[in-house]
C-alpha cells in the first residue's frame, strides 16, 4: 500500500481558511470539525522499506521536544548535560547540540531502519535565539522541514505571537507587517502537521488545529494525538488567544484514542507538551529505580496514570528535563514516557513493536533511550547553508556590542536563585527607578523569561568577553514590555508564596530578585510556608504588609502569568521600555573591554535545604 505523499499541504491544513480573518474567535468558527480533521490521513518520509511480510514490525519513533529555535549550537549551561557513571558520580558533557549536529544524529539514525517516524512534543518555535526569532521562526520552520520532521504537537509557545501567527507558522505566507524576509521568496510553512487536540474554540468546542495524524507505510498505521498543557493560558499573552480554550490533556487524549480505535487504528501515540522532573538531573538516569515511574514526579505523572491504555506510548517535553520512564497506565500496565531535555542537546530513539495481526504495539517489546547530540559528527552540510544564509541576514544585528563580561553568568536550571536573574533584575529596577520613568524600589523576574547564559567565550568574530546584541536577545528574546506597578507589602509577600505553593507547588517557579531585597526560602517546609515571612526585606527594612511599593515587572507577570495570580491586582500601572531594551542599557552603562562586569555573587535568597 502506497503512503499518502505529505508535501501535499492542502489535504490536511485547516488554518488556511482563516488567514484573512480579524479574530482567533473567527479563525476558528471558520474551520471543519474535529472528525473532518480527522479523516485525513498522512503518509510517513518512507525511510527505508518493508522488505518481508512478517507478523511484527519494528517501527523506529526518534523523537526531540522544546528545540525554541536553537539552531545554532547553544552556549554555556544550555549546551550541557550531565552524565551519570556507574559508580554513582556524574560528569559533565560539553558542547552537545545544533541542528545541524541534530540533523546528522537523526540520519545516521535512520539508516537501515525499515519503518522510521520523527515526532515532536511542542515548543519548536518562540523564545528563540536572534538568527530565528528576528525572522518570526521561519527558519526553525525551514530547518525542521529539512529534517524530515513528520508530526508534532504544539507548545506553549507557539502560542508567544498568537494563534494568526501559529497558522502561518503552519500554511506558509509572509510576514503580516514585515512582509518577506529574503527577496523572492516566500514563505512555505510546515510539512509537517501541529496538532493542538486540546485548543479550541470556547464557543464551539471545535479544536483549532488537526487534533490528530495518522502516520501509514505498507499498512502499519499509527496514530498520534497531540495536546499541549491545560495551564498554557496561564503562561503566555492573554491577548493572542482571545477566544480558545486549553481542555484538560487526560480526557482529550482519552476522547480522540477513542476516535482513532473507532477507525482502525490501534497503535497509538500521545504527543503532550507537559513533563515530569525526575530525580537526578543526569540524562541518562533510570528514572525507573526501584521501581517503574517512581523516580520521577511531576504533572506527567498523574497524566500517565490515567491516559487510556489504548495509548501506546507518550512523548512529553515542557520541563526541558530529560527520561525515559516505564509508568504504569490505568490497567497497571507499564507504558514508555520520554522527553529528550531541550535545545536538541538530545533525541529519543524508542522500538515500537508492531503486530500486523492485532494492528496494535506489543507493549512489552517497547524500548527507549537518550542519545546525546554531539559535536563530534560531521554537521548537515544543508543545515549549514541554512543557518549561514539566515546569520548573514541577521548579522548588521546580531553582531553590535553592547556590552562586557569577566566571566560567564549563569543561568542554571536548577538554581533558585540566578547569577543572570540578578543582573536582568538589576537592570529592570535601573531603568524602572527614575521618578518619571516608575519610581521603582525593586524588580521581579519570572525565571521562564531568560533563555540562555551569556557566555565569556566569542561566539564570533567579537572577541571573548563582548557581549553582542543578538546574544542578549538570546537571553530575552520576548521583548515584553516593562511595568511599574503599586503593590502592598502583603500582596509581594504573597506573591513569594505563590512561587512555592498552587500550581507551584510541584516544581516551584522562583522569581529573580533585583539588588536590596532579600529573604529567606526554608525548603525543608511545604507550600506557602517555605517563605519565611519574618525575613522579607527592603533594603535592610522588614517589609510592611500595609505599605504600598513601587515594583517593576514585565507585563507578562503584571498580568498574572507563571501562577501570580495577586500580581494581577496591582494599582496605578506604568509601561516603559522593553526588557531588552533595559538589558542591554545596562550592560553598556555598566561595562567596558577596560572594566568588565562581574560575576553577581546570587546572595539574595537564603535557601534552607
Amino acid at each position: 500500500m502506497a503512503a499518502t505523499p505529505r508535501k501535499n499541504k492542502t489535504a490536511r491544513r485547516i488554518l488556511a481558511a482563516g488567514a484573512g480573518l480579524v479574530t482567533v474567535g473567527a479563525l476558528v468558527a471558520a474551520m471543519p470539525s474535529a472528525g473532518a480533521a480527522g479523516d485525513r490521513f498522512g503518509g510517513g518520509h518512507g525511510h527505508g522499506h518493508d522488505k518481508g511480510k512478517g507478523r511484527l514490525v519494528d517501527v523506529q519513533l526518534l523523537s526531540f521536544n522544546d528545540l525554541h529555535g536553537n539552531l545554532e549550537p547553544p552556549t554555556g549551561s544550555s549546551g550541557r548535560l550531565t552524565h551519570l557513571n556507574e559508580d554513582g558520580t556524574t560528569r559533565t558533557i560539553e558542547g552537545v547540540g545544533g541542528v545541524e549536529y541534530l540533523a546528522t544524529h537523526l540520519r545516521q539514525a535512520r539508516e537501515g531502519s525499515r519503518y522510521s517516524i520523527t515526532a515532536a512534543a511542542g515548543d519548536m518555535i518562540g523564545a528563540s535565539p536572534l538568527v530565528s526569532g528576528l525572522f518570526h521562526d521561519e527558519p526553525t520552520i525551514e530547518a525542521l522541514n529539512r529534517l524530515d520532521l513528520d508530526v508534532t504537537s504544539v507548545g506553549n509557545h507557539e502560542f508567544d505571537e498568537g494563534a494568526r501567527e501559529l497558522a502561518r507558522m503552519q500554511n506558509g505566507g509572509c510576514h503580516p507587517t514585515e512582509g518577506c524576509f529574503e527577496k523572492g521568496k516566500k514563505f512555505r510553512g510546515a510539512d509537517f502537521p501541529y496538532l493542538a487536540a486540546n485548543v479550541t474554540n470556547e464557543k464551539t468546542g471545535r479544536p483549532l488545529l488537526d487534533p490528530y495524524f495518522v502516520w501509514e507505510r505498507n499498512g502499519v498505521r499509527i496514530g498520534f494525538i497531540g495536546v499541549t498543557l491545560e495551564g498554557t493560558a496561564d503562561i503566555v499573552s492573554a491577548e493572542g488567544i482571545k477566544g480558545l480554550k486549553f481542555g484538560d490533556e487526560v480526557e482529550t487524549i482519552n476522547k480522540y484514542a477513542k476516535v482513532l480505535e473507532r477507525k482502525g487504528v490501534k497503535s497509538i501515540v500521545a504527543l503532550l507538551h507537559e513533563g515530569g522532573l525526575p530525580a537526578s538531573g543526569a540524562y541518562n538516569y533510570d528514572c525507573d529505580s526501584p521501581g517503574p515511574g517512581n523516580g520521577i514526579s511531576g504533572p506527567i505523572v498523574d497524566i500517565a496514570k490515567n491516559v487510556s491504555p489504548q495509548v501506546d506510548a507518550l512523548v512529553t517535553g515542557h520541563t526541558h528535563q530529560a527520561y525515559a520512564c516505564t509508568i504504569p497506565d490505568p490497567a497497571g500496565k507499564p507504558r514508555t514516557v520520554t522527553s529528550a531535555a531541550s535545545f536538541g542537546r538530545l533525541y529519543t530513539d524508542t522500538t515500537l513493536t508492531y503486530d500486523r495481526r492485532t494492528n496494535d504495539i506489543v507493549r512489552t517489546a517497547v524500548a527507549s533511550a537518550n542519545h546525546v547530540v554531539t559535536r563530534d559528527v560531521k554537521p548537515a552540510r544543508d543545515m549549514s547553508k541554512l543557518i549561514e544564509r539566515w546569520r548573514t541576514l541577521a548579522a548588521p544585528i546580531a553582531n553590535r556590542p553592547v556590552g562586557h563580561i569577566a566571566a560567564d553568568i549563569e543561568n542554571p536550571i536548577d538554581a533558585y536563585e540566578k547569577p543572570l536573574g540578578d543582573l536582568i533584575a538589576d537592570a529592570q529596577l535601573e531603568g524602572m527607578a527614575p521618578a518619571g520613568k516608575g519610581g521603582a524600589q525593586l524588580a521581579l523576574m519570572n525565571p521562564g523569561g531568560i533563555r540562555a547564559p551569556l557566555s565569556h567565550k566569542a561566539s564570533g568574530a567579537e572577541g571573548d568577553g563582548v557581549v553582542t546584541y543578538g546574544e542578549a536577545y538570546t537571553v530575552q528574546p520576548f521583548t515584553n514590555m516593562m511595568t511599574a506597578v503599586d503593590l502592598t507589602g502583603a500582596q509581594l509577600v504573597t506573591a513569594l508564596q505563590q512561587q512555592v505553593s498552587g500550581p507551584n507547588q510541584a516544581a516551584p517557579k522562583i522569581l529573580q530578585v533585583s539588588k536590596g531585597f532579600t529573604y529567606t526560602l526554608d525548603m525543608t517546609k511545604t507550600g506557602a510556608d517555605r517563605v519565611v515571612v519574618s525575613s522579607v526585606r527592603l533594603n535592610g527594612e522588614p517589609i510592611d504588609p500595609a505599605k504600598t511599593y513601587r515594583v517593576a515587572m514585565n507585563e507578562f507577570l503584571s498580568g498574572g502569568g507563571d501562577g501570580f495570580t495577586v500580581l494581577k491586582e496591582h494599582r496605578n500601572k506604568l509601561v516603559g521600555a522593553s526588557d531588552l531594551d533595559m538589558f542591554t542599557a545596562y550592560l553598556a552603562a555598566h561595562s567596558s573591554a577596560s572594566a568588565p562586569l562581574p560575576v553577581p555573587a546570587a546572595d539574595r535568597i537564603t535557601v534552607v535545604k
